[in-house]
């Protein structure tokens, strides 16, 4: 080992050293438009939400865009991923119905990954914003399933009635609500509010399920029997039909077939179903 203690003959340079700042670089960090006192120090988003808001110009960034990015992250079950891209659009959307969107499909990702939590937040974010708009009725409904799953379910249910009040059309509402309903042994009315979810489309495996359970609970074990059954064939022909689809995709893989475009995807939001056409096509109990 070389003993370097003495050494002090090396040569230093004597150069007249750094003039003026570079434009293009310094060492002093930006000037950050954010009070350090209302900064909660545990907010270890705020320093990258403040840069994102310096450094990329709003009229330069198309939120609506950037809205489809966290929905085809949600699409291919990247969730995490998508939390982050429904964040910036939340941050960049100049309107704030956009914003709502956003926030509630955050809430949607963080529920996907069980970070309900994190869900609920961004779900009352939403409905900050506007609690009676068009995505509002989908957000509270949302926001019921995640304080249920979160062990709050005394406001679930009060957040599920809510959201059919703001709309009566939104069949997830109804099923959401039949089936916290009856959790706390309320069949019959739970038995209404899972018939009009059916009535406005919402017709599955799932919902068939959820009904038999109630038509038990009331004691009509014929009715449950049947119901139970299609829901069964149901879901033996949507596993059939995956299974087929699955196949039919290696297939076009043998043979060279093209991936799907982005205009294949048909982007939906996630917790909304297709309304009636008309007026007639259901009616309330």
């Amino acid at each position: 080992m070389t003993d370097r203690e003495g050494d002090s003959d090396h040569p230093f340079s004597e150069g007249e050293g750094f003039g003026d700042d570079y434009d293009e670089f310094d060492l002093d960090p930006p000037e950050l438009g954010v009070d350090p006192a209302k900064v909660d120090p545990v907010d270890s988003r705020v320093v990258t939400d403040t840069l994102d808001r310096q450094n990329i110009d709003s009229d330069e960034v198309d939120a609506s865009e950037l809205l489809d990015v966290g929905l085809n992250y949600i699409q291919i079950n990247r969730f995490e991923q998508a939390t982050e891209a429904f964040e910036r659009t939340a941050n960049f959307a100049e309107d704030d119905l956009l914003a709502q969107e956003a926030w509630t499909n955050k809430g949607v990702a963080h529920a996907e990954l069980e970070e309900y939590d994190e869900a609920i937040g961004a779900y009352r974010e939403a409905l900050q914003i506007d609690s009676e708009s068009e995505h509002a009725a989908t957000a509270e409904t949302n926001l019921a399933y995640a304080l249920w799953e979160f062990g709050e379910t005394a406001q679930a249910l009060e957040h599920a009635e809510r959201a059919v009040e703001i709309d009566e059309r939104f069949a997830e509402g109804w099923f959401n609500r039949a089936f916290f309903l009856s959790e706390r042994g309320l069949a019959e009315e739970a038995l209404h509010c899972v018939d009009n979810a059916i009535r406005l489309g919402m017709r599955n495996s799932q919902v068939l399920e959820e009904k038999a359970e109630i038509l038990e609970e009331l004691g009509e074990y014929d009715e449950a029997e049947e119901i139970a059954e299609e829901a069964n064939e149901m879901r033996e022909r949507a596993e059939q039909r995956v299974m087929e689809e699955r196949e039919e995709m290696a297939g076009q893989q043998a043979g060279g077939g093209r991936p799907p475009n982005r205009e294949d995807v048909e982007i939906t939001d996630p917790g909304r179903v297709p309304e009636p056409e008309s007026d007639d096509d259901w009616q309330l109990e």
